[in-house]
């Protein structure tokens, strides 16, 4: 199986609308590909249970069938810092109760599992531990989603130095148009493939059609796809 990360340099820079167009990607391939969001803090009431609509996204994108609570576990309905959420109702998240979470997905037939992280890289899950923890201690290859405006050369570079201090292995970035009016977007998208130390594998356009998203072949090579 192939396993993956997908992270973003903040809160709302496309984490969920990259990791379905990839879910989508590994459709087309013929491949057997799952989605998983451990935390989710903004849901709603529906069919009896809380549901988030990020998870509800990637369920949708997904090329194998599961339960809400397999994609998404640990759902609180303030749209808040998870930690926070969870406290509110006495819930202790932690990294043991996340992995035995992955550990049951784990068990169903797919040749991916793309699990989507919450806001940015250093999330708090409790008084102790960060979200990234859970990531390095299962050892998952991360993809960087940059959220292109205003701001992203230093949420960027942060990130991807606090990943490389970790040991934390980063295969890649996906630069995602959220602002279609970013003042000099070429010349950000420049110094981010100068300064990043590892590649861009691909780019989504903004749209508000269909998305789409141009590939690069580094990405390919990664999910292990061959055109």
């Amino acid at each position: 199986m192939n396993e993956f990360f997908v992270t973003g340099t903040d809160t709302d820079a496309g984490k969920t609308h990259v990791s379905c167009l990839l879910l989508k990607l590994l459709a087309q391939h013929k491949k057997r590909a799952l989605g998983f969001k451990p935390l989710a803090a903004g849901a709603e009431y529906a069919f009896g249970e809380l549901v988030n609509e990020d998870a509800l996204a990637l369920m949708e994108s997904a090329s194998v069938s599961a339960f809400y609570k397999e994609v998404n576990p640990f759902v609180f309905a303030p749209p808040i810092a998870p930690h926070i959420a969870a406290a509110k109702v006495n819930e202790l998240l932690s990294v043991e109760k996340i992995s035995q979470t992955y550990s049951q997905l784990k068990q169903k037939d797919t040749d991916y599992i793309l699990t989507e992280g919450a806001g940015g890289w250093a999330l708090p899950i409790n008084d102790d531990e960060y979200l990234y923890d859970w990531v390095k201690a299962q050892q998952l290859p991360v993809i960087l989603v940059v959220g292109m405006k205003l701001g992203c050369l230093n949420h960027a570079f942060l990130t991807a130095a606090h990943m490389r201090a970790l040991g934390v292995n980063c295969v890649g970035w996906v630069a995602n148009e959220v602002d279609p009016n970013m003042a000099e977007y070429d010349a950000n998208l420049k110094s981010l493939q100068q300064r990043l130390p590892f590649p861009l594998l691909a780019i989504s356009p903004y749209s508000t059609g269909t998305p789409k998203l141009k590939i690069y072949q580094t990405l390919l090579d990664i999910l292990k796809l061959r055109p």
